[in-house]
């Protein structure tokens, strides 16, 4: 046989197909309408590389305003574009680990809040780790997955249909948790780029990953920036988290992800664009009360004939503004910040507890080899921000995390939000919250401290951040309850009130026995060696008392039990200037730090 012959005619069998796969191709209107056919569906709203696939959402409350599907959506986090279909009365139950607010600090929403009371809605809380835990074993076929969250907590007993405590079968006598496979019915993915087959990429930190999208009964409706052929997959096959086979339809919809933000951290081909926080937060003030809420939903969502209408409606110059604001250079030309405003001010007493937060962290790393640091969202970030900074002066080698996927970041300067995106271009690995939250945190190997903030602690350290039963919810676990089930050890930072400084916490959403350290405004508590509860070790300064004993009364009056004083407290030293411009710089806005 001739081979040069044999391949001439078989060279056509064997050559790539610059496009390849049934099209999947479908315009956003008229995917929602064909796909969520059906009352009563379960529907996975993705997290994946951004935090809403929000063009979609704001498409399905257009279609289903005024009706009563009665959907369960599931998704790490609810906020602002999930609470419409709330508002509108579409949504029956939401299986999630935080309802609330980003921007311009985290919040409670008041859709969420008013639903809660008006009992209009069941809302099952998952910490953030768990629920995507929950997907995978549903996506790998499994009925159960396994975890070391939960347990301890009011959310053990809340789940007990989706989750119990057992023993290692193996004879450790280790609880582990045990948690029932969760299926969506459909899932609602944004991606970067798709081919017309729909092979998506999506690109870090990818947050929960796309299991959810690979466990839905129905597949997943795909939104993206832009439509590629299916060389340019191939090309970047690597960043492909979501193949084709488990895609029912694909839309090209750009800025499909407003008022989130995407960044092109691998895929270097394209404009990204910033979140949007004044957008969020002009949402999250008029959730406060139902009519003001309707008036934004209607401005924004429902007189949009379409997506096309609504970036009309944003308009050029704030999207140009939001593309200009995602460089990863861009913090170099914020000018919020006043050198001279900054040092002239006295400082707070909040801004005193992140000092005296940022100063016991640097002590306990130091003292115990602590490796990373895991901190919440919040002022919690802030104090952990600032220890970081001192310890890296001091050559002390500690890599920051955060819960959705980043690694070794180093906090740039004008933005306290926890997740911003100028953070994502510092880190030495970007990866996702089952790397972050379950090994490098909770791992066998893991030297982990933690840092999270509180609405309510009690003298054992348990915290409450999701609600107080029967009178409002407050906003969820979020990675809480997994950083206080498998970190080393948690330091918590908040402000003080007899409110808040309870004798048991109405609601655990993290169990305190590994939290060993509570800094508020006023003082510093420890849990002494042998002890469960905590003691009073120090105070920190305050201008309106005028003796040491004195302000211990004061702290006193201000905690819900009997609290425990150390023989030998001291008032520790106010900040140092240092410490208040690396702080401030942070926050120049006010956002967290009030005047």
């Amino acid at each position: 046989m001739d081979e040069n012959k044999f391949l001439r005619d078989n060279k056509k069998k064997f050559a790539l197909l610059e496009n390849e796969g049934r099209s999947k191709l479908c315009p956003l209107k008229e995917a929602v309408k064909k796909y969520i056919d059906e009352p009563r569906m379960v529907i996975h709203l993705t997290q994946t590389g951004v935090r809403w696939p929000a063009a979609a959402i704001f498409e399905i409350a257009r279609q289903f305003w005024g009706t009563k599907p009665d959907f369960t959506l599931i998704g790490i986090s609810m906020n602002h574009p999930q609470a419409i279909l709330v508002h509108g009365g579409l949504v029956k139950k939401l299986i999630t680990t935080y309802c609330g607010d980003p921007y311009f600090t985290p919040a409670p929403n008041g859709v969420y809040q008013r639903a809660y009371l008006n009992n209009q809605m069941e809302i099952e809380n998952w910490p953030i780790l768990t629920l995507p835990l929950r997907l995978k074993a549903a996506a790998m076929g499994l009925p159960v997955a396994v975890t070391k969250s939960i347990i301890g907590s009011s959310m053990a007993e809340e789940n007990k249909g989706a989750f119990l405590v057992g023993e290692d079968p193996f004879g450790t006598g280790e609880k582990v948790g045990i948690m029932k496979a969760l299926y969506p019915d459909l899932s609602i993915v944004h991606g970067w780029v798709a081919d017309c087959y729909g092979n998506t990429i999506l690109l870090p930190p990818l947050a929960e990953n796309t299991y959810g999208a690979m466990a839905s009964k129905k597949g997943a409706i795909v939104t993206v920036e832009k439509i590629v052929d299916t060389d340019y997959i191939r090309k970047n096959a690597h960043l492909v988290a979501l193949p084709g086979d488990y895609v029912r339809c694909v839309s090209e919809v750009p800025l499909g992800a407003h008022p989130a933000g995407l960044t092109n951290i691998g895929l270097p081909d394209f404009p990204t664009y910033a979140e949007d926080y004044e957008f969020v937060n002009e949402a999250r003030l008029a959730a406060k009360r139902s009519e003001d809420f309707d008036k934004w939903v209607n401005k924004w969502v429902l007189s949009c004939r379409n997506h096309e209408a609504y970036l009309k409606k944003l308009g050029t110059e704030r999207i140009l503004a939001l593309k200009g604001k995602s460089h990863s250079d861009a913090w170099n030309y914020d000018f919020s910040f006043s050198l001279e405003d900054n040092t002239s001010k006295p400082y707070t007493s909040l801004e005193m507890a992140l000092v005296a937060g940022a100063r016991k962290l640097r002590e306990k790393i130091k003292a115990k080899n602590y490796h990373t640091i895991l901190a919440g969202a919040g002022i919690a970030n802030l104090s952990a921000w600032l220890g970081y900074y001192d310890l890296k002066n001091e050559g002390c080698e500690v890599a920051l995390m955060a819960e959705v996927g980043l690694y070794g970041y180093s906090p740039r300067p004008f933005d306290p939000a926890l997740f911003n995106q100028r953070n994502f271009y510092t880190c030495k690995a970007l990866t996702d919250s089952h790397h972050v939250m379950g090994i490098y945190m909770g791992g066998v190997n893991n030297r982990c401290i933690g840092v999270i903030g509180f609405g309510e602690v009690d003298k054992y350290g348990n915290i409450n951040t999701t609600k107080i039963p029967g009178q409002t919810y407050i906003a969820g676990s979020g990675g809480a309850n997994d950083i206080a089930s498998s970190a080393q050890e948690i330091l918590a930072v908040g402000t003080q009130h007899k409110s808040r400084f309870l004798e048991n916490v109405t609601y655990v959403t993290s169990p305190g026995k590994k939290v060993m350290t509570l800094v508020s405004d006023v003082g510093i508590f420890e849990k002494l060696p042998g002890d469960e509860e905590f003691t009073l070790t120090a105070c920190l300064p305050d201008k309106k008392s005028s003796s040491l004993p004195e302000h211990i009364d004061k702290i006193k009056k201000n905690c819900g039990w009997e609290l425990k004083i150390k023989p030998d407290v001291k008032m520790i030293a106010p900040p140092s200037q240092e410490e208040l411009i690396t702080l401030r710089i942070f926050d120049p806005r006010h956002y967290f730090i009030k005047p």
